[in-house]
């Protein structure tokens, strides 16, 4: 199966699960009375990082994974997000990009060495590089950031987490 298949449909479903959070994230300030932007330094544990971070880095590793995959640039982001109007602004800018990409893009990228720029000299082939480390960070900073939200009183369950299913008619 070419990789484009396990990552970038995952990566846009998920970023638009994130974006749906965040408008229960602010449903819920609203009822407790609290201005919503004060959960983006929420934290699950002191050694983690906080909220805005998590959504970063989700929005990072789906933009890096695509264009190391297709062997493409990704746009920078500076990471200096303070809203969740904000973040809302990255996801969809994120969003767009990775939905960009093609099939076609991510020919040969099973074999296509993936480097880190945390590892040098050393390379992961891309299939590698998905199975054993994009999807598993992507995932665990989506965790978190779900898992903060459930933390601090947000009605997200496991179908916001999840997000829709593609069911077809039997």
């Amino acid at each position: 199966m070419n990789l484009f298949h396990i990552t970038v449909p995952q990566f846009e479903k998920n970023l638009q699960n994130m974006e749906r959070w965040i408008d229960k994230a602010v449903d819920h300030a609203k009822n407790k009375k609290f201005e919503v932007d004060t959960l983006l330094v929420a934290r699950l544990a002191p050694d983690q990082l906080p909220l805005v971070r998590q959504f970063q880095v989700v929005c990072d590793n789906a933009k890096m994974c695509a264009a190391r995959l297709s062997g493409k640039e990704a746009p920078s982001h500076p990471d200096t997000e303070k809203t969740f109007d904000e973040l809302r602004t990255r996801i969809r800018a994120v969003t767009e990009y990775v939905r960009s990409f093609k099939p076609a893009d991510f020919e040969g990228a099973e074999t296509r060495h993936v480097t880190l720029p945390w590892m040098p000299g050393k390379v992961l082939t891309g299939s590698d590089y998905v199975s054993d480390f994009a999807l598993a960070n992507f995932f665990f900073h989506y965790t978190t950031a779900y898992a903060i939200f459930r933390h601090n009183g947000v009605d997200v369950g496991k179908t916001d987490f999840i997000g829709s299913l593609p069911f077809k008619d039997a």
